[in-house]
């Protein structure tokens, strides 16, 4: 199932907003570093933003939809999830989610925990505790944060892994003992668990067989369809893009190049990056894709 199978949202609904963000590891324009964790130290000098990670990027998400952010190692994709998620603050600009300030420059975004954003990364064995069951890990999340009565727990743990495509005997099992694709299908059922507005997927497929990657993209889609949340989808994958992808953000050193629905990106790509991209994924520079 693919974006051409559903709806895509109306241009009104935005549920979350880039407003020429910018953001980087060092000096920011307004006069103070930012570290990793957002501190901030007082300095003279203003930042240089050829030197920025992000340069004034728009982005709106409609509700219900997916945007794949797309672009080679080094060009920001990844900078731009954290900045989603709060864990990079940003330098310049704003970030609005349902409406609301979430994020501006010096500050990492704040945005609420359950029916808010969660990210789901590329290497789901580091994200899950190796030591915890995956019954453990969910009912854990689930009573700590109080998402649903204490009594039912364990069976919102199992509808979690349903709503994944796992059984129920995967409660008993530790990560270590799942297959890649199993593995980040329990991520995903964690991130579900609050609920989100928004899912940001960080190369959640990229480590993975050809065959299991179709079954985690179905999962995406499956999801999408229900109409639940929006997914910021972080990928190098331009066939990936084209199979789950409402609209296409490309990125290059940090800047948005260009934009658009996959068919204009991939049929018709405007920015020679875009077009060097497409030519190295076979299928799509021999225009065999289909939509």
């Amino acid at each position: 199932m693919g974006p051409a199978s559903r709806q895509v949202p109306s241009a009104g609904s935005a549920l979350l907003e880039f407003r020429k963000v910018s953001a980087h590891y060092g000096r920011a324009r307004s006069g103070v570093r930012l570290g990793r964790l957002g501190g901030s130290i007082p300095t003279s000098h203003e930042h240089d933003l050829e030197s920025a990670v992000l340069k004034d990027v728009d982005l709106v998400v409609r509700l219900g939809e997916c945007v794949g952010i797309v672009g080679e190692s080094g060009s920001g994709k990844t900078t731009l999830g954290k900045c989603i998620v709060g864990l990079m603050p940003i330098s310049s600009g704003e970030l609005s989610f349902m409406g609301a300030v979430v994020g501006k420059p010096g500050r990492a975004a704040s945005l609420p925990r359950v029916n808010g954003v969660q990210m789901v990364y590329q290497d789901p064995y580091s994200a899950l505790n190796p030591k915890r069951t995956v019954g453990s890990t969910l009912r854990e999340i689930l009573a700590v944060h109080r998402l649903c009565p204490r009594s039912q727990v364990g069976e919102r743990a199992e509808e979690l892994l349903e709503a994944v495509g796992l059984s129920a005997d995967v409660m008993k099992r530790r990560p270590r003992s799942l297959s890649g694709g199993m593995c980040q299908r329990v991520a995903i059922a964690r991130a579900l668990a609050f609920s989100p507005a928004v899912l940001v997927a960080d190369e959640i497929v990229s480590a993975l067989d050809a065959s299991v990657q179709a079954q985690v993209l179905n999962l995406i889609a499956d999801t999408l369809a229900a109409g639940k949340l929006s997914v910021v989808f972080v990928t190098h994958d331009l066939a990936v893009v084209n199979q789950v992808c409402d609209r296409v953000i490309v990125l290059h050193r940090g800047v948005v190049v260009e934009s658009g629905t996959p068919a204009e990106i991939l049929r018709n790509p405007a920015d020679p990056y875009t077009q060097s991209l497409i030519e190295a994924v076979p299928e799509l520079a021999g225009d065999v894709w289909q939509r």
